[in-house]
This record gives structure tokens, C-alpha cells and sequence, in this order.
């Protein structure tokens, strides 16, 4: 199984490192009235990263709720 793991994982990377040489335009991204001008890969790599970083504080969270709602229970 580990092996399959290292498999999407170095299929995943070879993805990221051809959209990344594929899409060096700039894009500019408005928001709350700020603009970033920016490549766009390095802006989506930028998002996913925080998203990575708040989906697992999330997950963390609910997850430690879920098991001091269990001990309060018990």
C-alpha cells in the first residue's frame, strides 16, 4: 500500500510541475480591492496551500470535539 501511496504522490508532483511550466502568464486577482498581479501558477499553488493549511486546522478541530464530546459522555 505504500507503494501506492508514492505512486500519487510522485503523480500529483509530475502534475504540479507541468500546469506550473504550462501557465506562467500573469493573471491579476482583485480582492477587497487590492490587486495581485501574479503567475498564475505560483497563485494557485499559493491557494491550495491554504487551503491545505485550513482544511486540516479544521479537520483537527472537529476531530479533538468530537473526542472530548465522547469523554464528557462516558
Amino acid at each position: 500500500m505504500r507503494w501506492v501511496y508514492l505512486a500519487v504522490i510522485v503523480l500529483f508532483a509530475a502534475a504540479v510541475v507541468v500546469f506550473a511550466v504550462q501557465n506562467f502568464e500573469t493573471v491579476t486577482i482583485t480582492f477587497f480591492r487590492l490587486d495581485i498581479s501574479a503567475p498564475l501558477a505560483l497563485l494557485t499553488i499559493v491557494v491550495y496551500l491554504l487551503g491545505a493549511a485550513t482544511g486540516g486546522s479544521l479537520f483537527a478541530l472537529l476531530r479533538r470535539s468530537y473526542e472530548g464530546s465522547r469523554r464528557f459522555i462516558q
